[in-house]
């Protein structure tokens, strides 16, 4: 049975990979998960400099879902690599970093010196940061500000290259040709969806930020339908997430086009999840006679869509 993918240069031994921002910095987990079982762990973001990130309270449970607004609260980079970075090398997993910035330079400066250190196979942009150069716009956002970020990051490293790309815009499909065209080796998608809530006897938002990013289950009837528009629009990798809490919610990922999936908001309901979800596509494997893992990508069916494929009207 084979249950490796490719991603980018990246072989991963498995599907099966951690959200960033929800796994820590992959030690405070290997209590509950053998890492060596995972396709690759993605840290929590990191900036060049340490970030306290936002006022409490900074998380709120919803139906079936939770809204947070951690604000990016990091070690920053030079930390990471001083204090994390070796207990993760002992692990045969492959180790990608999330990283941001507040503008093109800092993204790319953060790229150049992840890129530097062994240890790290793999990066990931989340690019739903705000540009202070461009009247904080959001880069996810921007097609142009897409490229150009992405373009930046390109020309400093060698790794694969994962952009995150946000939900918040009106065609997802769009954004994930941009960072392809702009040399991205695999697009991840969905981030969070920006929502709020507000206490009703307070009048006041629940959260310290007033919006937050919602994920888990509630969001992903919508990731599903992203990463599906996506796959049908690039040639890389397509890496789902959004409210993947179990092996089938994984399997469904996949048949929508995913290469690779990512568990987020489940680790914090079930730390072991991840390692649940990967025995759990083997089940569904064996049940189904698959050998290989890469049939299931994009395997949905439908009459329309074989109609699509074949070009009749």
């Amino acid at each position: 049975m084979n249950l490796t993918v490719n991603i980018g240069k990246l072989k991963l031994k498995n599907p099966v990979m951690t959200a960033s921002g929800t796994f820590g910095y992959g030690e405070e987990y290997s209590e509950f998960v053998d890492l060596n079982k995972l396709g690759a762990v993605v840290v929590k973001g990191l900036s060049l400099l340490p970030r306290e990130g936002n006022p409490p309270p900074r998380i709120v449970e919803t139906p079936a879902g939770m809204l947070n607004a951690i604000g990016l609260q990091n070690i920053g980079i030079e930390n990471f690599i001083r204090e994390k970075l070796s207990f993760l090398r002992q692990f045969d997993t492959s180790v990608i970093v999330n990283f941001f910035g507040d503008s093109i330079d800092e993204y790319a400066k953060a790229a150049e010196r992840l890129s530097a250190v062994d240890g790290i196979h793999g990066l990931e942009m989340n690019i739903s940061c705000p540009n202070k150069e461009a009247d904080w716009r959001i880069f996810g956002t921007d097609p142009k500000g897409t490229f150009e970020v992405v373009s930046a990051v390109r020309k400093v490293t060698d790794l694969t290259l994962i952009v995150k790309l946000s939900p918040n815009v009106t065609d997802i499909a769009l954004m994930a040709k941009v960072a392809e065209d702009a040399g991205a080796d695999a697009v991840s998608l969905i981030n969070t969806i920006t929502g709020m809530a507000i206490d009703i006897k307070t009048k006041r938002p629940r959260l310290g930020n007033i919006t937050g990013g919602l994920s888990g289950p509630a969001i992903k009837p919508i990731a599903v339908r992203m990463v599906y528009e996506t796959f049908r629009a690039v040639k890389i990798p397509v890496i789902g997430m959004g409210g993947i809490m179990n092996s089938s919610d994984a399997i469904e990922f996949l048949l929508a086009g995913a290469t690779a999936v990512a568990v987020g908001t489940a680790n914090f309901i079930n730390p072991s999840a991840t390692n649940d979800i990967i025995k759990g596509i083997e089940s569904f494997m064996a049940e189904n006679n698959i050998t290989d893992l890469n049939e299931l990508t994009g395997g949905i069916k439908s009459p329309q869509i074989e109609m699509e494929a074949s070009g009749a009207e």
